[in-house]
């Protein structure tokens, strides 16, 4: 439906702890006239400081593995066409009370010259 969008890129020899809080914003560009209902997350990683990198990916456009992907469903629905952006902003912490788990915000905006198609929301989630 859209252009993947690259949100998070950590290096695990340098990375610390504070590095898993964040909030960035975002764009997705629509491929063709439908109807968006949720936002697919998954991880792409590579494993380079080996005799023979490895490299493998979650998404949905690859070959199946058992990490699959993370659906984030939208209130409604968003009517895009082609060539429109919908901006975003992701925003994940760790939980107060369980570090293990996460509370995730996802802010939308599809602002169109059709009135009848603009649409925005924001979505909470807890990963556990």
């Amino acid at each position: 439906m859209t252009d993947p969008t690259p949100v998070l890129v950590l290096d695990l020899y340098k990375c610390q702890t504070s590095d898993l809080a964040f909030h960035v914003p975002f764009k997705l560009s629509c491929r063709r006239d439908d109807f968006i209902h949720a936002l697919v997350a998954w991880f792409d990683i590579d494993f380079t400081a080996c005799h023979k990198p490895i490299r493998f990916s979650t998404g949905p456009h690859t070959k199946y593995t058992h990490w699959k992907q993370t659906v984030f469903y939208i209130h409604g629905a968003l009517t895009v066409a082609e060539g429109e952006e919908v901006k975003c902003s992701l925003d994940v912490r760790p939980n107060d009370k369980n570090r293990r788990d996460l509370d995730i915000e996802i802010v939308y905006k599809l602002e169109t010259g059709d009135l009848t198609r603009k649409g925005e929301g924001v979505c909470r989630y807890k990963m556990c």
